[in-house]
């Protein structure tokens, strides 16, 4: 294109200047046309002056002299005059310098034969003067014709080139300009030229692949930030949902389910489980997700529950990808750590209310009937040595009748009391059923010659407060029978929790009885229907005279049952 326009310009400049000097050669032409035309007519005027002996005569000649040797007779002796044109110039002035002499000599008439071949010959000085000037004219036109078709030409090649590598290139630019502004960065323009527009194109592919490559990171970034921000707010949702269980009135199975479940929904969590520490029981263990979590795989992670240095248990997870978020099960750690550590405290109020009011009616029956039962006795110990005094030896064998079983019956009665006073006396430490049962069968063991095993596999934490009570109270009753009746030497306690379903059996190797004996309730069966009633609990005894007995207690736990205080 650079190319093509330096030719515009030189075909410009030489047309134009050549134009120029045309012109400016062809300014004396036309005076030299005219003076040497009228050179002719001089010439005539001479002859006719010598034929008519004009007093001009000498002034003709000087005019002729001028008109001859004038500015535009002279410019024919230029570079650019044809030399054949100056060389008739100069033979023109070599026939007037011959003529001159004739003219000025005697024989002046001799000129009139001559000045008609003079004549002649400055007409054809004319006429090669006016063909000069004509062809100068016609070397102009084709000249400027030349000129003007190929500064034409290089127009319509410049155009040409000018659209095919301008302004397509231009549209192309265009087009992927509003495709970048609709981000689409997908842009490759062909590129087949090394000119400027070639470069602005190749600079554009890279502007555009650069900036597709910011696009696309910045998209990134945002999306990644979002993502952050939206794995955040989940966090800090389930860990709002979370810590409202803690607001629960009473911690129980389910607040501590929903937690698990906030857990296992974090991305990155496959699997948790929670295993809380209990006193003297099993450790109470609760999972959600897909697979269990084992600390043998590599997969898990687990973390000690622990509050004001008291250690409560574990956190077991399995993670996945993309990685979840330690800080967050830091965060889970600490709830659940409190939901246990609130869940214990819980229950230990819970029991102390209970003991608290089971103390209570201990004093309260140990302060009336108690005391009345006492002095029942000692005035029956007074009757007795009363009657001895009695003459009447009928009356006296019928009034010790009387009275041996009077004493039997307060006997019977203020034991009754005693072993009353004792389980309202039972208390559960720490909330811990597990420990309370270990203490009651390590008293009960002491006791007795027989050997008591224990079996536990409950949970405190499945076990409301009355519930833990009338279990401990019925395992009592039933081992103190199997202890003071059946005169068993081996008494094995199971407490078994399946699916739900507990299982409490007494089983002792000792006399056993007859189901249909009326002295049945006398081992105190009939408190322990009692106790299995409000417990909602089926209770069966099998036993048989000489075969031991078992005694075997079963119900449903569940959270939405009430049971009644005692």
């Amino acid at each position: 294109m650079a190319s093509a326009m330096i030719l515009i310009l030189l075909l410009s400049v030489a047309t134009t200047g050549f134009a120029i000097f045309t012109l400016a050669s062809s300014l004396n032409d036309a005076e030299a046309v005219n003076v040497s035309g009228s050179m002719r007519m001089q010439s005539y005027r001479l002859a006719h002056d010598i034929q008519s002996e004009s007093v001009d005569y000498s002034a003709h000649i000087d005019l002729f002299e001028e008109s001859i040797y004038s500015h535009s007779m002279r410019a024919l002796q230029h570079w650019s005059v044809p030399d054949d044109i100056t060389q008739d110039y100069y033979r023109l002035i070599l026939r007037w310098h011959e003529l001159k002499s004739v003219l000025k000599s005697q024989d002046r008439e001799q000129y009139l034969v001559l000045v008609a071949g003079f004549v002649k010959q400055i007409d054809g000085f004319v006429f090669k003067l006016q063909n000069y000037s004509e062809q100068k004219l016609i070397n102009l036109a084709w000249i400027g014709g030349l000129g003007l078709g190929g500064i034409l030409c290089a127009s319509i090649f410049v155009v040409h080139f000018v659209r095919l590598e301008v302004v397509r290139p231009l549209r192309a630019l265009v087009f992927a300009s509003e495709q970048i502004k609709n981000r689409s960065f997908d842009v490759s323009l062909n590129v087949s030229s090394d000119n400027e527009m070639g470069i602005l194109t190749r600079t554009f592919n890279r502007m555009a692949s650069d900036l597709g490559k910011l696009y696309r990171g910045l998209e990134q970034a945002v999306d990644e930030k979002t993502r952050k921000l939206q794995h955040a707010n989940q966090s800090l949702q389930v860990l709002y949902d979370s810590s409202k269980e803690l607001t629960a009135s009473r911690i129980n199975q389910d607040n501590f389910q929903a937690i698990l479940q906030h857990i296992a929904s974090i991305e990155g969590i496959r699997a948790v489980k929670l295993e809380i520490d209990q006193i003297d029981e099993p450790n109470w263990i609760l999972t959600e997700g897909d697979s269990c979590c084992h600390e043998c795989d590599s997969e898990c992670h687990s973390k000690v529950l622990t509050l004001d240095g008291q250690h409560l248990g574990y956190l077991h997870w399995k993670v996945g990808l993309p990685c979840p978020n330690e800080s967050l099960i830091d965060n889970f750690v600490q709830i659940l750590s409190r939901a246990v550590y609130y869940n214990r405290a819980q229950r230990q109020a819970e029991q102390l209310l209970l003991m608290e009011e089971r103390a209570t009616i201990a004093r309260e029956l140990h302060d009336s009937l108690a005391q009345a039962l006492s002095y029942l006795k000692i005035q029956v110990s007074l009757l007795k040595r009363s009657v001895r005094n009695i003459p009447d030896e009928k009356a006296i064998e019928q009034t010790n009748q009387v009275i041996a079983e009077l004493d039997t019956g307060l006997s019977a009665a203020y034991t009754q009391l005693r072993e009353l006073l004792t389980t309202f006396r039972l208390t559960i430490k720490e909330g811990s059923f597990g420990q309370a049962l270990k203490e009651m069968v390590s008293t009960l063991d002491d006791q007795t010659e027989a050997n008591i095993s224990l079996n536990n596999r409950l949970s405190s934490t499945e076990l409301d407060a009355h519930q833990q009570v009338h279990l401990l109270q019925l395992i009592r009753e039933a081992t103190i029978n199997a202890i003071k009746h059946a005169k068993a030497k081996n008494i094995e306690i199971q407490c078994l929790d399946f699916d739900g379903k507990v299982t409490v059996t007494v089983v002792d190797d000792g006399i056993g009885f007859d189901q249909q004996d009326e002295k049945l309730n006398h081992y105190g069966m009939s408190i322990m229907q009692e106790r299995a009633a409000r417990l909602h609990a089926d209770l069966k005894i099998e036993a048989a005279t000489n075969s031991g007995c078992t005694v075997r207690l079963e119900f449903q736990h569940s959270k939405e049952v009430n049971i009644d205080s005692v």
